[in-house]
């Protein structure tokens, strides 16, 4: 490789590096051109472009993105799934994890998400998570269901109060004037003229 390819891949990688706050290394040695094809399709429905680097190369453009935390994992053969802003990496790393267990070649090393070193097995962990849209589903139903309660404690008082008020009113309605006046207790004054006329 000439000297001005060899630094425009470092431009180029050190560009997707600074530009990818996820991404994830697999050794991809032993997989065959069509299986790199099929799994390169898979990632970019995901939202992921998949890269086959030169260590070398690599690291000079992760020491010039500042990304030094990738070093490590450049060890043989790398490929590198960038994920892109809008992309998923829940179903990025699910679609490595099934072509790792499917090839039984495929090996995942780990990668960096928003700037913290992640391992093989965190990517695993990562691949069993359920799809971005559930996960969004969930939150929001974790969200609602604590509204819902606040709005039934609110209202259940409310609706107590409109049934008494309504009990009170029937109860109201019902009473006749008659009834009313017999209910009267009589004055003082009154008491006493019976009691004088009687003795």
């Amino acid at each position: 490789m000439k000297k001005e390819d060899k630094e425009r891949v470092v431009t180029e990688l050190t560009e997707k590096l600074r530009s990818s706050e996820t991404m994830i290394v697999a050794d991809y040695r032993g997989l065959t051109m069509p299986q790199i094809d099929a799994l390169r399709g898979k990632l970019l429905e995901s939202g992921a472009r998949f890269t086959v680097v030169k260590n070398t190369l690599t690291r000079r453009a992760a020491q010039a993105a500042g990304a030094d935390t990738l070093l490590a994992l450049l060890e043989g053969p790398s490929a590198i799934a960038f994920v892109e802003a809008d992309g998923d990496a829940v179903a990025v790393a699910k679609a490595l994890a099934d072509s790792a267990r499917d090839t039984r070649i495929l090996e995942i090393r780990g990668g960096v998400m928003q700037g913290r070193v992640i391992s093989g097995a965190d990517v695993d962990a990562l691949a069993k998570l359920p799809p971005l849209e559930v996960l969004r589903g969930q939150v929001i139903g974790a969200i609602i269901a604590p509204l819902q309660s606040i709005v039934g404690l609110v209202n259940a008082p409310l609706q107590n109060l409109y049934g008494l008020i309504d009990a009170r009113i029937e109860q109201l309605q019902d009473q006749t004037p008659g009834s009313t006046e017999s209910n009267q207790v009589p004055d003082s004054d009154t008491q006493e003229e019976a009691t004088d006329g009687g003795s």
